[in-house]
């Protein structure tokens, strides 16, 4: 209804301060992918649905206002094991890794393709994000990463910005970053 997108994540002191349980990774994910399953058919099934699955069961389930996106708001999947690639196939319009061997991400990246080609989806139906960690004291260290990057294909980056942020960080990262 906002025009945003939904994004799922996972993450074990997250998790913890909001008192939720934190499965163990086989878990996670199936549940991941029927809970996306659930979302999707809330934001665009025009009648009352049942799902039984493994991890959710729902009667009755209607969601209702619609989204505002057609046919529904984007969903990010994040993760780079190859069960999370899975859902991300089957249900991301966008994917992000956490960046690291380029090299590595760049063969998550293929695996994806393979996993969208598998179940007859476009791999160019699915964009690639990276989140690439960023050093005040090394910003040239950073463009390069992001030069990589892109030229491996991930049109969206998420730069990973220290904390405490400096005065004037959106502009420190528009100048050291973005405009070079």
């Amino acid at each position: 209804m906002t025009g945003r997108a939904l994004t799922a994540s996972r993450s074990p002191p997250w998790q913890a301060a909001h008192g939720l349980p934190f499965h163990d990774t086989t878990h996670a994910v199936e549940s991941l992918a029927e809970a996306l399953t659930v979302i999707r058919r809330l934001w665009t099934a025009d009648q009352p649905f049942d799902f039984h699955g493994i991890h959710h069961h729902l009667t009755g389930a209607f969601g209702n206002p619609k989204p505002v996106q057609r046919p529904h708001p984007p969903v990010v999947v994040g993760g780079r094991s190859a069960a999370t690639l899975r859902v991300a196939a089957e249900h991301a319009d966008l994917w992000n890794i956490p960046g690291g061997d380029l090299d590595d991400v760049v063969r998550r990246s293929a695996l994806l393709d393979r996993y969208c080609a598998e179940i007859g989806r476009d791999p160019a139906a699915v964009t690639r994000s990276i989140h690439l960690p960023v050093s005040y004291d090394r910003p040239g260290s950073a463009r390069a990463a992001i030069a990589e990057a892109t030229g491996a294909g991930f049109r969206h980056v998420v730069l990973g910005l220290p904390a405490p942020y400096p005065a004037d960080v959106a502009r420190w990262v528009a100048d050291e970053l973005v405009s070079r």
